[in-house]
């Protein structure tokens, strides 16, 4: 398979011109996240549009992606464009804070697989800087200013970040008065230290749920749990 195409079982993901190619990141976060009863969901940084097909899978909703890069944006039209929903998702290119001016709307459920790399060295690349660099092109205070403007009251923002990153997120989105409701630990093996979290947010106070997933078990493969959250979306599962 050229590393330029990659096929799901319903869809199929083109990604020639995206700086940011599909990774076990944007999978487990649009195989987590279950979009019960929402009828309007905001995929921030879309890229090629992963996240918003897989929740078009499960989910009746309209679903509108936003990415600052204009390439992505075009290929993401494709990859919609191609698939069985292409109803129901609208790509934008324009940045967040564009977005959050230009729209009246309220989401249900608001998604994002963000820049994340605060103090890391900054590629050449320009697209994989813009993707990849949290103060390039989108500040973890700006993502959540953003959320607080476009997310409906009982509505829900999930994430994914790594760890160091993720628990410094936290901080900053409770300090800005969004609740911590939900929390997963990702490891890619039972022995190493977590890698990834992904944390769900919203402005009720209630009592907060931790799990974990582990991807990888020694020498067979994936784990049943990683299989069975991704089994609607990898044809080898």
């Amino acid at each position: 398979m050229s590393e330029h195409v990659f096929h799901f079982k319903y869809f199929t993901i083109h990604q020639d011109r995206c700086a940011m190619k599909v990774g076990t990141d944007g999978v487990l976060l649009g195989s987590w996240v279950q979009p019960v009863d929402c009828k309007t969901i905001l995929d921030i940084g879309t890229g090629t549009g992963l996240i918003a097909l897989m929740l078009a899978q499960k989910t009746d909703a309209q679903i509108t992606g936003i990415d600052i890069d204009e390439n992505a944006c075009i290929q993401a039209r494709e990859n919609v464009n191609e698939s069985p929903w292409s109803d129901r998702i609208k790509i934008e290119h324009c940045a967040l804070q564009e977005f959050i001016r230009e729209t009246n709307q309220k989401f249900d459920l608001i998604v994002s697989n963000p820049p994340y790399f605060v103090d890391a060295y900054q590629a050449n690349d320009a697209a994989r800087n813009l993707a990849r660099q949290a103060n390039a092109s989108l500040s973890f205070d700006e993502l959540i200013n953003g959320v607080k403007n476009l997310l409906n009251r009982t509505g829900n923002f999930c994430v994914i970040l790594p760890c160091k990153e993720g628990m410094m997120f936290k901080d900053k989105a409770m300090g800005a008065g969004l609740y911590y409701h939900r929390l997963v630990r990702i490891k890619t093996k039972m022995e190493k230290l977590e890698k990834r979290v992904i944390m769900c947010f919203g402005f009720e106070n209630i009592k907060m749920e931790e799990e974990e997933i582990i991807i990888h078990q020694d020498d067979k493969g994936f784990t049943q749990v990683y299989k069975e959250l991704t089994r609607d979306y990898y044809p080898a599962f």
